[in-house]
């Protein structure tokens, strides 16, 4: 590692390799670039170094009148360290460390996840499906990153983000998500910003043939005392944190119906979203569930996806 905090070789890190800093893979695009400017707001405020992290598919793409992207691994190379020079520029408090691997960029940031306190993505990068959302290097990151992951997406602008709703929202379904909801309150915390927890059930009655679908007595107290006990939980997921954090204004919505329109829902009005991937042992565990899947892809604003293992699954 050379005086300014980089990698010079761009061969893994090793001994000394950094930990608990805030990682971002870059690789040009605008989407990178919205990346890259939320993992530097991140590293800042949390007042640790910057880990800039570019790997293949080393090609050069055109668009917008012009191009991006790397041919060589020459080129990579000083494509990341050009974005160092910028952030060095605007952010010069930052240590500001530059890897590029020989790894593919999804298992290079994946790497990377295993020593980052936080790991920061765009919602697409070079190579993704015009079809998608979300890029496939973005979705296999969110699959297997050993910590905590923001997916920067929703409104781009050229100074970046779009209006500030002084809102983060984080979706509880039990005691299993406290990880998540930790991670919730201390961004609140961070943003000047109050907590929304989400907490979405929903209410398994068929009604016989020829019966009205609009609830009525019993089925309307059935429903009525199932919500009650749903809100109790989930605000007794949240009150721990409340205590931990009394300056930050939080409330719990319950929701009857489907958690990830509820979320999706929830977004539109919120600066970020905050949901627990809960994973197991093997290799279908590391699936993204439903919810996850459904906030990648549609959310309004960033995802922060923090990994929760299962029941016999490793941290």
């Amino acid at each position: 590692m050379d005086a300014n905090g980089t990698n010079g070789t761009g061969a893994p890190w090793g001994e000394g390799e950094p930990h608990g800093h805030v990682a971002v893979g870059v690789d040009g695009s605008p989407r990178s670039e919205a990346a890259l400017r939320e993992a530097v707001a991140q590293a800042r405020r949390r007042t640790v170094p910057l880990e800039i992290v570019h790997g293949r598919p080393w090609a050069r793409v055109e668009g917008a009148g012009r191009g991006w992207g790397a041919a060589s691994r020459e080129e990579a190379r000083e494509l990341a360290d050009g974005v160092a020079v910028r952030v060095r520029e605007t952010a010069p408090e930052l240590v500001v460390l530059v890897g590029v691997s020989e790894a593919e960029a999804a298992e290079a940031l994946v790497e990377a996840s295993r020593r980052a306190a936080l790991t920061v993505v765009g919602s697409r990068g070079l190579g993704g499906f015009t079809g998608l959302l979300l890029g496939s290097v973005s979705l296999r990151v969110a699959a297997h990153a050993a910590g905590p992951l923001l997916v920067v997406r929703g409104a781009l602008e050229e100074e970046g983000g779009g209006l500030a709703h002084d809102t983060v929202v984080v979706g509880v379904e039990s005691g299993a998500d406290t990880d998540a909801v930790a991670l919730a309150f201390e961004e609140a915390a961070a943003r000047h910003a109050g907590v929304t927890a989400v907490h979405a059930w929903v209410y398994h009655h068929l009604s016989p043939p020829g019966e009205p679908l609009v609830p009525s007595s019993p089925v309307g107290d059935d429903i009525a005392r199932i919500a009650r006990s749903e809100a109790a939980a989930a605000e007794e997921v949240v009150a721990p944190f409340r205590e931990a954090y009394p300056r930050v204004r939080a409330h719990v919505r319950t929701v009857n119906g489907s958690a990830q329109h509820a979320l999706v829902e929830a977004s539109r009005t919120a600066d970020l979203v905050v949901v627990a991937a809960h994973r197991g042992r093997g290799r279908l565990a590391l699936r993204l569930g439903p919810v996850v899947h459904s906030l990648l892809h549609h959310a309004h604003c960033p995802v922060l996806v923090v990994p929760v293992p299962g029941k016999g699954g490793r941290p």
